[in-house]
């Protein structure tokens, strides 16, 4: 499978070659005539049916065309290009065949538990019950405590004091900013990474920088860079939701 498309993208690679040592009256000239060749030939044949290397060859050369040029030079729409982009993207980062199972499941007899629990105590929550379960020396997360009760239909426990996180969140959300990184794949598998920061209060989002290695220092910059430009945040912001990555240090939340 890899050395037939090896062998094609070869060819094709050393006739780009020779089409750019000519001269250009005679390269525009057989431009020409095999733009004419290909538009006799979709008229003959029909749908044409590309293997793996022609819809990477082509998905490259998209990239140096101006895409309101797509129509007039490729048989096929702009969004089939980058839809042959976004599937080889996937496969480049298909980790199925090395996946290993997963965590097994919790016990039955556990279940049942958690389950009779929460059943005989409503106003426990699932971080009580799983601190009950450890005192019993049933060591298991809280998280996998919720997942059994919400699998169950048993809802959480009623709210004491305080507001919900949607009554929070609404009340402050002139002060909240929220910062993580997205990831863009190029034609050539090269991966980059763009840190976004949002407003809450309005929702807009801001582009603080775009770099293919994302480290500590780069991120604590990209964040000063951000507040120079939007200086209405300097003064406003009281909240940062982030994750925990290890781009984002204490350096960065002091920025803020």
């Amino acid at each position: 499978m890899i050395f037939p498309v090896v062998c094609q993208l070869t060819r094709c690679l050393l006739s780009a070659l020779m089409l750019l040592t000519r001269r250009e009256t005679s390269r525009e000239a057989e431009l020409l005539v095999l733009r004419h060749e290909n538009a006799v030939l979709r008229r003959q044949l029909g749908r044409v049916r590309y293997q793996p290397a022609d819809r990477l060859w082509l998905a490259a050369l998209s990239r140096l065309i101006s895409r309101r040029r797509w129509p007039d030079v490729f048989s096929m729409t702009p969004a089939t290009l980058l839809a042959w982009h976004r599937r080889l993207v996937a496969r480049r980062w298909d980790y199925t065949g090395r996946r290993r199972p997963g965590r097994p499941d919790t016990a039955a007899a556990i279940r049942a538990l958690v389950i009779r629990m929460a059943t005989d105590n409503p106003a426990w929550g699932h971080r009580r019950i799983q601190g009950e379960l450890v005192r019993l020396g049933h060591h298991i997360a809280a998280s996998t405590v919720w997942q059994i009760l919400h699998g169950t239909g048993i809802g959480p426990a009623p709210r004491r004091t305080g507001p919900t996180w949607k009554q929070f969140l609404a009340a402050q959300a002139q002060g909240i900013l929220a910062a993580d990184f997205v990831h863009v794949d190029t034609i050539w598998l090269r991966r980059v990474y763009a840190l976004i920061i949002i407003e809450h209060g309005t929702r807009r989002a801001h582009l603080a920088g775009i770099t293919a290695h994302p480290d500590g220092a780069w991120t604590v910059q990209a964040a000063r860079n951000f507040l120079m430009d939007a200086r209405h945040c300097a003064g406003t912001a009281r909240f940062l939701i982030r994750d925990r990555a290890g781009q984002f240090t204490g350096a960065f939340d002091a920025v803020f």
